[in-house]
């Protein structure tokens, strides 16, 4: 059994657990998430053998009694032989780290992951009621802003103005015209200036859906299209439905159809980004 953990946010951990789920399987070896026992039960995995609040503290205790052999994937790009060894060898393994990676097994059992990921039914209803305010027919743009700590990592290189995120829509209308864009705004910045979006866009093209991350990341999920700063929470909504999504990465940038790629090509295109969840 690998017992799988790390400090990062939600989606951060749904990544790393994915790929040392995939690895898993691929060597026959069970998997658990720690942060999925207790912190996020809004996926069917919460739902699954093992993920519980006194399998979480047994192995926590196990591991602060040094009863379990711990593995760690801390350096990106590493030869991680070793690791690997480690986890076939002993029965059980504790691993942390966020740079774990291993592309074509994540992609050999995706189904798989998306079904462990897969929105419990309350989180899915929630997502349908807000969908529905987009009338039929127009095209649903889901927009992710990021602040918060964006405003020091990377030196702010992906913290964006109200006026750069609205300029990046502009073009995106541009793009789609004559069809008609109705606009799902999530973020993380209680500031945000909402009565500029809806000046801009008009109140009934723009929809805050405010829900909790999971919410969120279901609406954003459904979308036809995403677009946001490189992060985590994007990729991991374009996973479900290899949603077309686009990274601003130059917020002057015209959009066409070439600024999006589906979940894979985003997957390997992240680490180089050097962007956090």
């Amino acid at each position: 059994m690998i017992f799988v953990t790390d400090k990062g946010r939600m989606c951060n951990n749904i990544l790393q657990y994915a790929h040392l789920y995939a690895w898993g399987r691929e060597h026959r070896r069970s998997t658990m998430s720690m942060r999925f026992a207790y912190k996020y039960p809004y996926f069917q995995i919460s739902s699954t053998r093992y993920h519980n609040p006194l399998v979480y503290l047994l192995v926590k205790v196990a591991v602060a009694l040094k009863l379990i052999p711990v593995v760690t994937f801390q350096q990106m790009g590493s030869d991680y032989r070793e690791e690997q060894n480690e986890m076939l060898t002993h029965r059980f393994v504790f691993a942390w780290g966020w740079c774990v990676r291993f592309f074509d097994l994540f992609d050999k059992y995706k189904a798989e992951i998306q079904q462990l990921f897969a929105f419990k039914k309350k989180i899915v209803g929630h997502c349908q009621q807000v969908l529905a305010k987009a009338p039929e027919g127009t095209v649903r743009l889901g927009l992710h802003i990021r602040r918060g700590d964006y405003a020091t990592w990377c030196g702010g290189h992906y913290f964006y103005t109200d006026e750069q995120y609205v300029k990046v829509i502009q073009h995106f209308c541009e793009w789609k015209s004559p069809q008609k864009v109705h606009l799902f705004i999530c973020g993380n910045d209680p500031q945000l200036n909402r009565s500029y979006y809806q000046r801009v866009f008009g109140e009934d093209h723009v929809t805050f859906p405010d829900g909790n991350p999971a919410e969120d990341l279901c609406l954003l999920s459904s979308c036809d299209y995403l677009i946001g700063p490189p992060s985590t929470f994007t990729l991991v909504a374009s996973l479900y439905h290899d949603t077309p999504l686009h990274w601003i990465t130059n917020a002057n940038a015209d959009i066409s159809e070439d600024s999006f790629a589906g979940f894979d090509q985003r997957s390997r295109e992240f680490d180089s980004l050097f962007i956090p969840s």
